[in-house]
């Protein structure tokens, strides 16, 4: 099992930068990749970014491609994403996942964290 822990959400104006973080605890080893996922009301859940443990690998949604970086401590278990220029397009409950493989679908991450709310007002 791998537990994970969302934090740094809040209520931002247009423009601003925000930083979520992901702790991450249990069988972390197991997990290859981290990933952002958010949810919008009404809407799915779609895919924002991703990182690999062991090679750095990201990738992004293009929705955030040179706004929003992925980044990882591996001495603190923790992802993180940095959220700059943000829109209120961006507002979202953002969830944090971990998954065996670098991808970009919802369905191949195994762990979910509990969400953080982000609200971009303009």
């Amino acid at each position: 099992q791998v537990q994970l822990v969302e934090s740094g959400g809040g209520l931002m104006q247009a423009g601003e930068s925000l930083r979520l973080s992901c702790a991450a605890s249990g069988r972390t080893s197991s997990s290859v990749a981290m990933g952002w996922f958010r949810q919008a009301p009404g809407k799915e859940r779609e895919f924002v970014a991703a990182i690999s443990w062991s090679r750095w690998s990201t990738v992004y949604a293009d929705s955030v491609k040179g706004r929003f970086t992925i980044s990882r401590d591996n001495a603190k278990n923790t992802v993180y994403l940095q959220m700059n220029s943000l829109k209120p397009e961006d507002t979202a409950v953002y969830y944090c996942a971990a998954g065996p493989r670098l991808t970009t679908q919802r369905g191949t991450y195994d762990y979910w964290g509990q969400g953080t709310q982000v609200t971009v007002s303009s």
